[in-house]
């Protein structure tokens, strides 16, 4: 039985420390340039260089994202970037154009190479061929079943590794190569710079009744017809693990700390049972599918693993997420006082009942029992993004926690 790694995303820095202590085996992230979260914090030099010594010393590896498709003007500025990366030293390089790829062999032949999830991997001959131009890894296309995936095992080398995305945000374009944006906006998606229309709302118009808006879905007067739903496997861990997946992916270099977190942590307890025992697994699964919705979601769906999607898949009435919990900040060192630094994300008050959540599982409710701002000055509440505050909850708190607030049901 192949051990799954567990791979997580970071939109920053912050974000990397915390899938790190939350349970990641490695974390990819994207530099300032090159990648296809352009809108994303994303990772300078220096923070990269950061990251990966944090990573590491916790023995947790770190992928970069340079899988843009390149045109003519990105290929010297690719050349000078990945003689930064050499220093810095990542653990690999996701790369979907063969033209950077081939630079990559030439400029840093020592950083392993994965072949990015764009460059439509959906059959055992691309496996074999990547292989053989000097690739470690092949990202799956999304829309590959399970049993695609097990024939891909069985037709290339057993040092081979494929990874392939499990959790997190699924695109209406094949493989994510989109046109959508670059028509509508002008922004280009196989650049980095994705406006995300497949979320937007669609009518239909008839040509010679300009303005009319026709129903496209029931008795709506438009319709998200792009829209997916999430995928989520937490329930088919043995099925992918049967399947010879070698690294289990999470989608989301746009989300939160609280998203990565939730997620690293819910994966990370469900692959270690699995891997302790089935029966163990099974029991658990109450416990992995309540946490795994406290964090945003479009709801679920299995995606291709089990066959063609259904019209199931799609959400037509919003695209809005369903949101449980909001994220109030991460916890930090303690001052001379006792009290926690946090830099606070969300508004709360003193009096307010929020949660604790641990890389362990646990889950600790807690009342806020005094807030101060950094020249010691109580404050009744934190009503500014990004205000560095310390904080007495009446807890012993660590490094790392995450601290969030579970919305009120509306009546």
């Amino acid at each position: 039985m192949r051990k799954p790694e567990l791979l997580v995303p970071a939109s920053s820095l912050e974000v990397l420390k915390v899938a790190v202590i939350f349970g990641a085996d490695a974390v990819y992230i994207g530099g300032e340039v090159f990648g296809l979260r352009a809108k994303a914090k994303n990772f300078s030099k220096e923070d990269m260089a950061e990251g990966i010594a944090f990573a590491h010393a916790h023995g947790v590896k770190v992928y970069v994202t340079a899988n843009i498709l390149a045109h003519n003007q990105d290929l010297e500025g690719v050349r000078e970037y990945f003689k930064e990366l050499k220093e810095i030293r990542p653990d690999a390089l996701i790369i979907s154009d063969p033209g950077i790829f081939t630079i990559a062999k030439e400029v840093c032949p020592e950083i392993e190479i994965h072949i990015s999830t764009q460059a439509n991997n959906t059959n055992y001959g691309t496996y074999q061929f990547w292989y053989a131009q000097g690739a470690k890894r092949v990202v799956s296309a999304r829309e590959l079943s399970l049993e695609e995936i097990k024939e891909i095992r069985q037709n290339i080398p057993e040092d081979m590794e494929i990874e392939t995305f499990i959790h997190g945000a699924m695109c209406i374009s094949y493989s994510g190569r989109c046109l959508l944006s670059n028509f509508f906006t002008g922004r280009d998606a196989n650049q980095g710079a994705c406006t995300h229309p497949c979320r937007w709302k669609y009518a239909v118009v008839e040509e010679k009744r300009p303005g009319e808006y026709l129903p496209v879905y029931e008795n709506e007067r438009g319709t998200y017809i792009f829209n997916s739903k999430d995928l989520c496997m937490i329930e088919h861990i043995p099925e992918m693990i049967n399947a010879g997946i070698d690294s289990f992916k999470i989608e989301g270099r746009m989300k939160t700390a609280l998203y990565v977190a939730t997620v690293a942590r819910t994966y990370r307890k469900a692959i270690d049972d699995y891997l302790e025992s089935e029966e163990k697994y099974r029991q658990n699964m109450p416990w992995y599918l309540e946490q795994i919705s406290n964090c945003t979601y479009r709801q679920f769906t299995t995606g291709f693993f089990f066959g063609k999607p259904s019209e199931e898949t799609q959400i037509y009435d919003s695209n809005t997420y369903v949101k449980e919990y909001t994220y109030l900040g991460i916890v930090g060192e303690q001052n001379a006082q006792g009290l926690y630094r946090i830099e606070q994300r969300n508004k709360f008050s003193v009096g307010e009942e929020i949660e604790v959540m641990k890389p362990n599982g646990d889950n600790i409710p807690v009342t806020v029992k005094a807030i101060q701002d950094e020249e010691g000055t109580p404050m009744e509440s934190a009503p500014h993004p990004k205000q560095v505050l310390y904080i007495d909850l009446g807890h012993t708190l660590e490094k790392f926690d995450i601290l969030r607030r579970q919305e009120k049901e509306e009546q």
